[in-house]
């Protein structure tokens, strides 16, 4: 099927919505069209006429695909399709799914990184940046038991993990990779209460690093991924529906 052939499965929308309407639809297109990855998507131009939107509007909701790695640009060329695209037939709105299957994808990068950057660090530490370490992790417990807002005391936590492995470029490039991945205002997995059953082990984890053991701290950060990983599986796969989320299609 031609790129311009996948217009046929799109119609103009009803309200000029920016969100989560505009997305349902070009997600509908793909999958009704069949398109895989590697496949180049219509012009901005044709998609923006034929669902009755702005080009602004549709150039704000591919730039929110692209944050999520769901396409990719290649400047005068085209937009292509860079991951598998389903609509939802679950309860499951279409971006949530989306923006857990990307999270997924940034979870097996993070995977090996961490590995590495916890390895290094349980090795390298000095006793200073232990006792830190283990400091760190005494205050974010706290915020997370007091069901504060905890961004910060894990963002120092695992800043002085980076720091004690002893190569920078391991914070530079972790904290590059969350903020790469663009979520929506009403995403479940930007809310304070996503991952909290993933904060229990982090005591495990520093408290190997202050030991020295590095295959006790590599298990330990690999068993805090695989919690977050499994909450994400949960949310996509309907079992969390996120309180007031709207069922798939509602929003069109």
């Amino acid at each position: 099927m031609t790129r311009n052939g996948a217009l046929s499965y799109l119609e103009p929308l009803e309200t000029r919505t920016r969100g989560v309407a505009v997305l349902d639809a070009l997600a509908d297109m793909i999958d009704r069209a069949g398109l895989v990855v590697g496949d180049r998507l219509p012009p901005e131009v044709a998609l923006a006429t034929t669902l009755g939107v702005g080009r602004s509007t549709i150039r704000e909701a591919l730039n929110r695909w692209e944050g999520l790695g769901i396409i990719r640009r290649r400047r005068g060329d085209g937009t292509y399709l860079a991951a598998r695209i389903q609509t939802s037939k679950s309860l499951v709105p279409t971006m949530i799914r989306l923006e857990g299957e990307a999270l997924l994808r940034l979870i097996e990068v993070r995977r090996a990184l961490e590995n590495d950057v916890v390895r290094m660090a349980t090795v390298k530490a000095a006793p200073t940046q232990r006792s830190e370490i283990a400091r760190l992790c005494d205050e974010l417990l706290v915020e997370v038991d007091a069901r504060r807002n905890w961004h910060k005391a894990d963002s120092a936590f695992h800043s002085a993990i980076y720091d004690a492995s002893g190569n920078p470029m391991f914070g530079h490039i972790l904290s590059r990779l969350d903020e790469a991945l663009e979520r929506s205002s009403e995403s479940p997995f930007g809310r304070d209460d996503f991952g909290l059953a993933s904060f229990p082990p982090h005591r495990e984890l520093a408290d190997a690093i202050v030991a020295a053991d590095e295959q006790r701290a590599c298990r330990a950060i690999h068993g805090i991924l695989d919690l977050v990983a499994a909450e994400i599986r949960d949310i996509i796969d309907g079992g969390l529906l996120p309180t007031g989320a709207s069922p798939a299609g509602a929003d069109r």
